[in-house]
C-alpha cells in the first residue's frame, strides 16, 4: 500500500478491526518513510453475474432495475424501506452464491418473487400477475388459492 502522503511504498499495519457487520476490513495503516496514519477498507469484491433474457440476449445485472420492479410491486404497501433494501441484498448475495457467471433472467425472477412473498402477499400477486402473465381470472384465483394454502411463511 503506498503512502497517500509521500507516495512511499513501505507502509506497516498497527491495527485491523471487522467493520459493517463483518463484510469490511478497517486497517490503520503507518509510513515507514514519513510516519503519517491512515485508515484503509477492504472489502470482497464480487462480481455479480450477466443476466440472460427470454429472448437469449445478455445484459449486465442492473441493481436499480431490480429496486425498480420491487418498489412498483411494493407501491402504497406498508413495507418499510430497510424491508426493501434488505432484500435486495439477499437476492444480490443469492445470485453472487451461485458462482456463475451468467444467470437467467427466470431466476432471478422466482427469487424476486420469493423475497415478495415474504414482505407483501398483495406485492407478491401484484409482481406476480405481471411476471407469470396472468391470462385469465382462474390463473389469477388459482395463485391466490396457492398462497392461501401455504403456512404462513413470516
Amino acid at each position: 500500500m503506498h503512502c497517500p502522503f509521500c507516495s512511499a511504498e513501505d507502509t506497516k499495519v498497527i491495527d485491523s478491526r471487522l467493520v459493517a457487520e463483518g463484510d469490511q476490513v478497517r486497517r490503520r495503516r503507518e509510513c515507514l518513510s514519513c510516519h503519517e496514519r491512515f485508515t484503509t477498507y477492504e472489502i470482497a469484491e464480487l462480481v455479480m453475474p450477466r443476466i440472460i433474457k427470454q429472448d437469449g440476449t445478455r445484459q449486465p445485472f442492473d441493481e436499480e432495475k431490480l429496486r425498480a420492479g420491487l418498489l412498483r410491486a411494493l407501491e402504497k404497501r406498508p413495507v418499510s424501506t430497510e424491508d426493501i433494501e434488505s432484500s435486495i441484498i439477499q437476492i444480490k448475495h443469492f445470485l453472487q452464491a451461485t458462482g456463475e457467471r451468467e444467470v437467467k433472467s427466470l431466476t432471478v425472477g422466482e427469487k424476486v418473487m420469493e423475497q415478495l412473498q415474504k414482505l407483501d402477499e398483495v406485492a407478491y400477486v401484484r409482481f406476480a400477475s405481471v411476471y407469470r402473465r396472468f391470462k385469465d381470472l382462474n390463473e389469477f384465483r388459482k395463485e391466490i388459492d396457492r398462497l392461501e394454502q401455504q403456512p404462513d411463511s413470516k
